[in-house]
């Protein structure tokens, strides 16, 4: 297994309970940070940069393993956990492996399965990476670079959030290389007969096709407390799309201990 450095970490919030947000593929603790502050009222959060993403060290391969017990070395105390998508699998196992350290679990539209091949996530990495950064002018030169591979603006948007400038050039901050080559890895999740007792909401994009009823047993038989919450008018990026009803459901989730 890898050991992973330190991971960079933003807080919001001074007083309540802890809650640690983990994102996605792509994305970056700040991610989270319209959520976290509607939560300062009752939370201290903790916006997490995964590992090979934001701010955070990169890694030579991808490992839910490690990246389960980086998270889980965050946490001084029980807290609650929310992930979605790659940070949703890290955060299952963050609790199945350290499940004295998570108080409860939030799961957002990602399921501990193995996915079948997708040409999506890769086809975005190839486009981002066929970028010249060296030749980039401007930001909106970059926008219109990815506009066929990444028809929609505001996946887009995402994306180009992690084009950062760095003095007169510009560099991506995800291990783009590294991510592309382990993508078989990034769809996995490692077996594990682990079952975490603790109370977990599951929350699901009405629009997309990454919790689906064939995927119920295999949640239920690690996380027999789930309880399952479908979110319409959102697809994969439910926090995103629909941040209102996340952050009310979260609050709702939240506020039971």
């Amino acid at each position: 297994m890898t050991d992973i450095a330190p991971l960079h970490t933003t807080r919001v919030g001074e007083q309540g309970s802890p809650v640690v947000f983990c994102h996605g593929l792509f994305g970056q603790g700040k991610n989270w940070s319209q959520i976290a502050k509607a939560l300062a009222d009752r939370h201290r959060s903790t916006l997490v940069d995964m590992p090979d993403h934001g701010r955070s060290p990169w890694t030579e391969r991808l490992d839910y393993e490690a990246m389960a017990d980086a998270v889980a070395g965050l946490l001084d105390e029980p807290a609650a956990l929310v992930g979605h998508s790659m940070g949703g699998k890290a955060a299952m196992l963050a609790a199945l492996r350290h499940p004295e350290r998570v108080e409860r679990l939030v799961v957002v539209d990602v399921s501990p399965v193995a996915y079948r091949s997708s040409d999506e996530f890769r086809g975005f990495i190839d486009a981002m990476l066929a970028i010249d950064l060296d030749a980039l002018g401007s930001r909106g030169e970059a926008d219109a670079a990815l506009a066929t591979a990444v028809p929609d603006p505001g996946i887009r948007g995402f994306l180009l959030q992690s084009l950062q400038r760095e003095g007169d050039g510009w560099r991506w901050l995800p291990n783009l290389e590294m991510l592309r080559r382990d993508l078989d890895v990034l769809r996995g999740f490692p077996e594990t007969d682990a079952v975490y007792e603790g109370p977990v909401l599951w929350i699901a994009g009405a629009d997309s096709g990454y919790v689906r009823d064939e995927f119920r047993e295999a949640m239920e038989a690690r996380f027999p407390a789930v309880r399952k919450v479908t979110v319409k008018g959102a697809g994969h990026w439910v926090h995103s799309q629909q941040p209102a009803v996340v952050t009310e459901l979260l609050r709702r989730f939240l506020g039971d201990a």
